[in-house]
């Protein structure tokens, strides 16, 4: 049977549990929106007063 790994004491760990143990876990993360994607939502160019006027919906 293999011995377990010694714990190695680490600063940031400490510091980051004591803030956790004092506030509470930070707030879930979300991800953010894919560029393509937020793109695709907004047209590049806005529709001219001619292509209004004439009502053809190309899209």
């Amino acid at each position: 049977m293999a011995k377990p790994k010694k714990q190695v004491f680490s600063v940031t760990k400490a510091v980051k549990a004591n803030a956790r143990e004092r506030l509470g876990s930070p707030p879930q993360s979300f991800a953010l929106p894919d560029p393509k994607a937020k793109a695709a939502a907004k047209p590049k160019h806005k529709e001219t007063l001619a292509d209004l006027l004439s009502g053809d919906k190309d899209a």
